[in-house]
């Protein structure tokens, strides 16, 4: 039997391209049916599906124990419908850890928003951080830097160069807010954003490894030191 095309994958036998009835079955040939007329899930559609069911695959495994082989399978589809959509597994990363970021950061700066002061808007940054519930957001973040050394797919380093600067600048705009309410002009807003997320990111590391040994308490605690050593509390009223 000829393979059918990746995107009728999943289709019933009534929706898939009609072939010649056998010699002698005694039925009549099935009319074509246009393309129009089959029930297709659109690209957008597909692809969202396999990098939605990828997502927990590459936190709980790591972005290098997981193959094609596994994406398909979790995602119920076969390895003709991935491979189709996506050209190699640090492609489906990279939209992976678009999607992963755009959900742990959308309800994030959602509660920043609405917080009462800069400095308050980073105490929310730094505890949505380090949670019991983060240890996965880390190991997909660390897998996404180290995809990125060993890659050479310009369009993935364009994407991962836009997250870090979308990082920076939302610690920043957080940072400038902090320092507007404390009324303190001479802050290095570019140097403060630099060394809290160099801190974060070597906190978090050293959290996932426990070596030394670091409690999510510990983390939010040297974090939130280096706030209020460079931005300082708000002003009393």
């Amino acid at each position: 039997m000829a393979p059918h095309h990746p995107e009728d994958v999943g289709m019933t036998a009534a929706e898939r391209p009609p072939s010649a009835a056998p010699a002698g079955s005694g039925r009549a040939p099935r009319r074509a049916v246009t393309a129009a007329a089959r029930t297709r899930q659109p690209t957008e559609v597909r692809r969202r599906l396999i990098v939605e069911a990828a997502v927990p695959l590459i936190g709980e495994r790591g972005y290098a124990s997981v193959g094609v082989r596994d994406v398909a399978a979790a995602a119920g589809v076969s390895v003709g419908t991935v491979t189709y959509h996506f050209g190699s597994v640090q492609e489906i990363l990279s939209e992976a850890m678009v999607l992963h970021i755009e959900r742990y950061y959308t309800a994030l700066s959602e509660a920043a928003d609405r917080a009462t002061s800069g400095a308050e808007a980073l105490r929310l940054l730094v505890d949505a951080l380090f949670t019991e519930d983060t240890d996965r957001h880390w190991r997909m973040w660390f897998d996404y830097w180290n995809a990125g050394e060993q890659g050479t797919d310009e369009a993935f380093a364009r994407g991962q160069a836009h997250r870090y600067e979308a990082w920076h600048g939302q610690i920043r705009a957080l940072a400038e807010r902090a320092a507007a309410d404390g009324r303190r002009a001479a802050v290095d807003l570019d140097g403060f954003t630099i060394r809290f997320a160099a801190l974060a990111d070597g906190l978090a590391l050293q959290r996932l490894r426990q070596a030394p040994p670091l409690t999510m308490e510990a983390a939010r605690r040297h974090l939130n030191h280096l706030i209020e050593t460079e931005l300082g509390p708000a002003p009393s009223a």
